[in-house]
């Protein structure tokens, strides 16, 4: 996104954040009532026009979005659409977006509420992993001739009573509506709103052999100070990784020895 749509994005974002401080309002309920919404859109190419005509007063619609959704979900969702249409955006598809993005935070919010969040951001890397390394799993979720229904059992076999009910939820989401995206990227994008919950990165590690805790614990620190962050490292090993260690914050890659990458870097901020 760029231009007004960014910044209807950050709005929106921060109205959502109000909304789910709130104690009465469930946010993994507002996380499927946002899906929902986000479906409709999808499908109804002329409606999601309408509703983001800059021609069109912010007011009337606003009115539409509330005429159409009134019967169908909470004030709070109906509420927070409204809002959104009010806003301009570049182009239509991002409305979509962002009401995709939103659902996928109001989920993320509802594991951080419970203190489920760490381990919905190591099971999205996890089945990431999981996923890249088994092609014939990867063929069957990302096959655009299987229905949703058999994506969602074989999720459901996959990691039902094995991970957490949001990670299950957002992936499920992702496998069955990819919106465009391959499987790869929606868990990447995933995994950035999960560290945004903290205010903090991620850090892929992938080590010849597993870190001890003293050893995480340093790199976590090393890496904080050079990116001015907080980092969320996903760890992973590979006996054949080249220097023993290879990092990726970003689009960052830091290959080879990473002691002397983080020297170098300490020895510049003193600089």
């Amino acid at each position: 996104m760029n231009g007004a749509s960014r910044e209807a994005l950050a709005a929106a974002r921060e109205r959502l954040d109000a909304l789910t401080d709130s104690t009465s309002v469930d946010a993994a309920v507002l996380a499927d009532e946002l899906a929902a919404v986000t479906a409709l859109l999808d499908r109804e190419v002329s409606l999601r026009r309408v509703l983001t005509d800059p021609a069109q007063a912010g007011e009337a619609k606003a009115d539409l979005a509330r005429r159409l959704l009134g019967s169908q979900v909470s004030g709070t969702t109906v509420d927070l659409v409204a809002g959104l249409v009010r806003s301009r955006w570049s182009q239509s598809r991002d409305l979509v977006d962002a009401l995709e993005e939103l659902a996928d935070i109001a989920d993320l919010t509802a594991a951080q509420k419970s203190g489920a969040l760490d381990s919905v951001e190591d099971e999205l890397f996890r089945f990431g992993r999981i996923v890249a390394s088994d092609t014939q799993l990867r063929a069957a979720l990302t096959n655009r001739s299987a229905t949703a229904s058999a994506k969602r059992e074989l999720l459901s076999s996959l990691l039902g009573g094995r991970a957490n009910e949001t990670t299950v939820r957002l992936v499920t989401r992702l496998v069955t509506a990819p919106r465009g995206r391959s499987l790869e990227s929606g868990l990447e994008s995933l995994s950035k709103l999960a560290a945004d919950r903290r205010d903090r990165m991620v850090a892929v590690v992938t080590s010849a052999v597993p870190l001890s805790d003293r050893q995480k614990q340093r790199l976590g620190d090393a890496l904080a100070k050079l990116y001015g962050r907080r980092m969320h490292l996903n760890l992973d090993v590979d006996p054949e990784v080249v220097g023993g260690m290879r990092v990726q914050v970003g689009d960052e890659v830091i290959n080879g020895s990473l002691a002397d990458r983080l020297e170098d870097a300490g020895r510049r901020l003193a600089g």
